[in-house]
């Protein structure tokens, strides 16, 4: 963590206390809470259809921590990270997050309810424009927001303007610098500096989402900020998404990783149909939505070969979620301007 002090924050000097053992927050690596105890241990989510808090126990803390950034920042890996589980998909392509996706760290007395929030950028369709809104009302409901930089990339206009939206928030802020372990000392203290002059947050924390390196340290401050109160989800759900919708995801995840241009963009998938055939088996029948023909001869290949490679991919995918052999039925079909259709984002649940 760093902390920038009343009057300044010197990045020679961290502007930071370091933890019991002294390590330098700086340093990449996780530094666990006074008496050795993770309060988070992985695991739970909201159950689709509400937040009603559950009455069961009495933790001492739990709220909903709201990501923002500029695509392709790492939000859903360090959801991921945070969570100790695949609940989000990861693509290096923009607009991979189009959902408020939930995941829940929960410990023995704090959950996190870690909403990865698609990434904000300015409306330009249907599609993005609900996927702004979604990001204004979550924020909006949160107990803290986390704003996540690229620190690659460094801090740009994107991210002076997403700065500007969280400057209004009325709920604490916290900065994640992601992707330390792609940055030098000297690149690290640079964007570090640049991040505090963003003036929205008192506390900036470098991590590597990926390599786990500061997650830790990041997820204990976040549990000390959320409000007192029992847990609001059971702590053995994963994820706030249907079956369906992770599956689908999970499919779609595939589907960018090896296409380009547009077609990543006009890509979405639906999960028409779960079945367990027998304990060891599920049949999992799964619909391929694109905007145009063309994209539906991309997507399908020379002779299949495609779709087949996606195909085999994703089951793989599916087989680890559902602990089960799976039967892929995969199909693409053409649905012309889905992303500017009302009514087909209503019913892809792209609120």
């Amino acid at each position: 963590m760093v902390s920038q002090p009343a009057g300044g924050w010197d990045p020679l000097v961290h502007g930071a206390v370091p933890p019991a053992g002294g390590r330098d927050p700086l340093v990449p690596g996780a530094v666990p809470p006074a008496g050795g105890r993770d309060p988070l241990v992985p695991g739970a989510v909201p159950p689709a259809g509400g937040q009603d808090r559950l009455e069961a126990g009495p933790p001492s803390h739990a709220g909903f921590v709201a990501l923002a950034g500029r695509p392709n920042v790492g939000k859903s890996t360090l959801v991921n990270a945070m969570v100790g589980r695949k609940v989000a998909i990861v693509s290096d392509k923009p607009q991979t997050t189009r959902r408020a996706i939930r995941g829940v760290a929960t410990g023995q007395d704090v959950q996190l309810v870690l909403v990865d929030l698609p990434g904000v950028q300015r409306p330009r369709d249907a599609l993005t424009e609900r996927m702004q809104r979604r990001v204004e009302r979550e924020l909006k409901d949160a107990d803290a927001a986390l704003m996540v930089v690229n620190g690659e990339e460094g801090v740009g206009p994107g991210d002076r303007w997403i700065a500007s939206l969280l400057a209004t928030a009325p709920v604490p802020v916290v900065i994640a610098v992601n992707k330390i372990d792609r940055l030098d000392r000297p690149r690290l203290i640079t964007v570090l500096s640049a991040a505090a002059e963003l003036s929205i947050a008192e506390d900036i924390f470098p991590v590597s989402a990926r390599k786990g390196e500061g997650v830790l340290e990041l997820r204990a401050h976040l549990g000390a900020l959320i409000p007192e109160g029992p847990f609001f989800f059971p702590p053995e759900d994963g994820s706030d998404q249907t079956d369906e919708q992770l599956l689908a995801e999970l499919i779609r995840e595939q589907v960018l990783r090896r296409t380009f241009q547009e077609v990543p963009h006009s890509v979405e998938v639906v999960v028409d149909e779960i079945t367990v055939v027998r304990d060891d088996l599920t049949r999992v029948t799964g619909m391929v939505w694109v905007e145009a023909e063309s994209q539906k001869g991309i997507l399908i290949g020379a002779h299949g070969k495609m779709i087949k490679q996606i195909g085999t991919a994703a089951r793989k995918e599916l087989q680890r979620e559902l602990d089960t052999q799976v039967h892929l039925d995969l199909s693409v079909r053409v649905r012309k301007g889905w992303r500017g259709d009302e009514r087909a984002l209503d019913r892809l649940g792209i609120e």
